[in-house]
Formats: C-alpha cells, sequence, structure tokens
C-alpha cells in the first residue's frame, strides 16, 4: 500500500486523485488475476503463484511514475506490470495476452472517471475519489461472492469452478475405495476379466502397414500420404502395448503368470475406470477421458483411419483423430505450396466457417485448395449460424460443437478473413476477428516436444466476431479437439 498522509480533516489521504483511483484498480487487477485461478484451465492455462510482492513493487512503481511525471504514463506502467512483474512469472503465451489484456480495463484514463466500470452490467465500478476511510467503505459494499463478469467470463463459468471442485472431492475418495467387492456381484478379478476380454474383442492388435504404404506411397504431390503414415506408426506403436498388457493381465489373474507390480497398477486403473500408465507411456495420444469413453473414442479414430484406406483420401477430415494434428496441418500448406511452387513460410490460411446444416457426410468431393475439418468443441462462447459470428453461450451450455471448418490455403493472406462466404451476414463495419486457441484436451497446458510443438496447443485459428477480441480473450474462449468425456 502507498503510504497515507493526513488531510485537514484528520482522516488518512494518499496522494493526488489520479494515483489514489489508480492504485485501487491496480489492487483491484491483484485481487482477480488471483481468484481467476480458480476457474482452473478456463482461468489460466498454468497455475501461475501471484504474491503480495508482486502488487507490492507495481504499487512503489506507479507512485514513483506519478510523482516523476506531470501527466500519468499508461503506457510504461502497463509494460512494467503487464510484460515484467506480473508477466514475468507467466510462461505461457496465450496466458500472457490474457493478462495483459484484463490489465488495459484497469490501467487507462477512464480509471479516473467515476462512471467507468470494470465489468459489463456496471456492478464493479471506480470508487468515487475521496479519503482512505471512503475507499474502504466502497470495498466492504462490494459482493462478497464475486460475479463471473468481474474476470471477463460468462456465467457458466461458475459451473466450470463448482465441477473442477467436484471431480478434486471424487479423485479422492476413488483413490481410498477398497479393491475387494462385498455381496454377491462379480468379485474384482471377475469384473477385470470381462473387461479386458471386452476391449480386446474391440481394439484391433495393429494395422496393416505395409497395405498403407502400397496404397497411399510417399509422393511429392500428396503430403497427406505421408501423414497416414505416420498416424499408422503412432497407432502401431500404442495398439500391440494394449494387446499385450491385458493378453498377460488375465494370465496373471487366472495364475499362469506371476501377478507383477505393473499388472497391479494396470488392474487398478481399470477397475477405476482409469487410462492406465501403462498404456499412456506407449506412447498414447492426450487424452482426459475415462477408460470406458477412451477405448469408444479409440474405436472411432481407427474406423477413422481405415475408412481413409479403404475409400482413399477422405473429403473431410475428423482433426480430432490425429496423434500430431499439426502434422495434418503442416501436410495442407505443403500441398498447396508445392502445387503453387511458393516457400511453405509464405502460406497462411483463411477459416472459413461452414454452418451446422452443412452435414459431412453429404460432402461429396474435396475442396479445390486446402481441407474441411469437423470435430472440435468450442469452450466460452458458441457458432452463432444465423449471424455467421461468435456468439454468448447459453445458460448451462458448457461446451458446443464447432461446424465444418474449410482451411483454405493461400499466399501471404493479409486479412486472414475477409472474404464472403465468411462475412455474407456480418455488417462490414463490424468485421472482426478472434484468434482463437486449438488445443487437444480441455487442460489447454502442455510442454513442447523436441520438434518444438507443444504437447496441447495445436495452432490459432481465426474467428470473425461482432465483438472486439479482447471480449473473448477475457472468456478465455477455445477450441478443444476432445473433451473429458
Amino acid at each position: 500500500m502507498l503510504p497515507a498522509t493526513t488531510g485537514g480533516s484528520g482522516r488518512r489521504r494518499a496522494g493526488p486523485p489520479s494515483r489514489r483511483k489508480l492504485l485501487y484498480a491496480l489492487c483491484f487487477f491483484h485481487a482477480t488475476i488471483q481468484e481467476r485461478r480458480k476457474f482452473g484451465p478456463l482461468g489460466w492455462n498454468i497455475r501461475y503463484e501471484f504474491n503480495d510482492s508482486d502488487k507490492t513493487v507495481n504499487v512503489l512503481q506507479l507512485e514513483e511514475l506519478i510523482e516523476q511525471n506531470e501527466d500519468v504514463p499508461y503506457a510504461v506502467i502497463l509494460t512494467l506490470a503487464g510484460n515484467v512483474n506480473y508477466g514475468g512469472r507467466i510462461t505461457d503465451d496465450l496466458d500472457r495476452r490474457t493478462l495483459l489484456t484484463a490489465l488495459t480495463d484497469y490501467i487507462t484514463p477512464e480509471t479516473l472517471s467515476d462512471d467507468y466500470a470494470f465489468s459489463a452490467s456496471g456492478l464493479y465500478k471506480s470508487p468515487p475519489d475521496g479519503d482512505y476511510e471512503s475507499y474502504k467503505d466502497w470495498i466492504f459494499n462490494l459482493p462478497i461472492n464475486a460475479y463471473p463478469e468481474v474476470f471477463g467470463l460468462h456465467e457458466n463459468a461458475d459451473i466450470t469452478c463448482a465441477q473442477n471442485e467436484t471431480y478434486e472431492t471424487l479423485a479422492t475418495l476413488l483413490s481410498l475405495q477398497p479393491r475387494v467387492s462385498g455381496g454377491g456381484g462379480l468379485s474384482r478379478d471377475d469384473q477385470l476379466t470381462e473387461l479386458a476380454t471386452d476391449i480386446l474383442k474391440r481394439i484391433p492388435e495393429s494395422i496393416n502397414f505395409e497395405q498403407v504404404t502400397r496404397k497411399f506411397p510417399v509422393l511429392y504431390e500428396q503430403s497427406m500420404n505421408t501423414v497416414l503414415q505416420q498416424e499408422i506408426i503412432r497407432y502401431n506403436g500404442l495398439l500391440p502395448v494394449i494387446n499385450a498388457s491385458l493378453k498377460t493381465l488375465l494370465k496373471a489373474i487366472k495364475g499362469t503368470v506371476v501377478m507383477s507390480d505393473p499388472l497391479e497398477k494396470l488392474g487398478d486403473s481399470m477397475f477405476a475406470n482409469q487410462l492406465p500408465n501403462m498404456w499412456r507411456a506407449a506412447p498414447c495420444y492426450e487424452t482426459l477421458k475415462p477408460l470406458a469413453s477412451w477405448v469408444a473414442d479409440l474405436e472411432d479414430r481407427l474406423a477413422f483411419l481405415k475408412k481413409w484406406v479403404d475409400e482413399g483420401i477422405p473429403k473431410a477430415f475428423w482433426i480430432s483423430a490425429f496423434f500430431f494434428p499439426q502434422a495434418f496441418i503442416t501436410g495442407t500448406q505443403q500441398n498447396f505450396a508445392r502445387k503453387q511452387r511458393i516457400a511453405i513460410d509464405e502460406v497462411d490460411f483463411d477459416y472459413v466457417v461452414l454452418n451446422h446444416k452443412y452435414d459431412v457426410d453429404a460432402i461429396e468431393e474435396e475442396p479445390e485448395t486446402g481441407c474441411i475439418t469437423y470435430g472440435p468443441f468450442l469452450e466460452g462462447c458458441r457458432w452463432n449460424d444465423d449471424t455467421g459470428v461468435l456468439d454468448e453461450s447459453r445458460p448451462k451450455e458448457l461446451y458446443t460443437p464447432m461446424p465444418c471448418i474449410w482451411f483454405k490455403p493461400g499466399r501471404n493472406l493479409e486479412s486472414p478473413v475477409g472474404a464472403p462466404p465468411f462475412f455474407e451476414t456480418v455488417d462490414a463495419s463490424k468485421r472482426q476477428v478472434y484468434a482463437c486457441p486449438l488445443y487437444k484436451t480441455i487442460v489447454r497446458a502442455g510442454t513442447l516436444s523436441t520438434s518444438g510443438h507443444s504437447t496441447n496447443h495445436v495452432n490459432e485459428i481465426i474467428l470473425p466476431s461482432d465483438k472486439p477480441q479482447s471480449h473473448w480473450i477475457k472468456r478465455s474462449v477455445a477450441l478443444f479437439c476432445a473433451l473429458s468425456s
């Protein structure tokens, strides 16, 4: 807190109005980024430990900058707070974008106005200038429970917060459950035998790679053949591990082989409906699904690849089916670059969103350039078919399916989304866009692999909007290849 002074009334004051009101705004901002963590990945991709020392440094710098300058240097304050003091803790670029966007709502000349609101509804405002006690009284009159709007989030974020707490509690209870069953039901061993046998019937041992290479050889003019081969190689690294481990587990249950510690852990995970770590290390694709949903998802992925092998390159691609979606996107760029005989670095995408009425199964031919994709889900907003732009989520609707997206390549596109049919229903004066991140799972955070790509973040997809990009950034709007159930 800044050092207080005493006014003529004997009550404590804190310097000029600009310093008092900006001090309040800075402290309010500190509180919001701290509380935003309770929303999990919807708040921050990575849970950062912002603390009082960050606030103290910003307050001291704020006082120094105001005293040394006739006009308040807002740009300097923003840079120091957003990129150095708070930003120095941030390791995710999209989290940095969120923090800087939120900070501009507080460190602005408009904060000095008594009518300026920090939230859309006007519930959280910049307080009238006064003495120290008046600011305290203003703070005590704020709502006890913070509404999601103060963080820039949709009201559905409260549901996400409650779910996170529930899942943590259930995970703890699940870890404490007994390993033996009571009553007249199936024993634990019987249940594991039944489950393992069912999975073995549903999941093939491997995919015939030689057949794939004969039918889809590596070609200069068709990079999708290479993408398919790479995906088959990855799935062939996972499927044998699943089959071999389940067969060994069945033998161990019967007593024909020793029940080793890895097999014991495999059985424990399966009994708790969790994906075994043995399979995750195969390696497996990124997923948060429980075992039952994961097996069904794996079946769907393999069915998509089988249809590709049997019927040829798809007219539309299920982007969620790929181990490594980045390779698929690069392959699309590479096809265009080789066809146009240009460097791949010069290729950008126009993202043309087709409405929900566009049936994937009804697509009869592939686009002239690029590819049509489907499968992702939106969090934080929804797609409005009528207006052709992003729109607010409906109450209690946390995730919504995204329509097909045409990845339309072009050379050095200045406006990634500028031409019809993208904006047929959007007023030209409101043509705004949002760079929406695409992730594999709803965890959002990932680590950099040896290729330099994130293990979770895929790409940014430029989507049209009739609201400023900052609105959706604070909403933490993102696309996901797969959900957690």
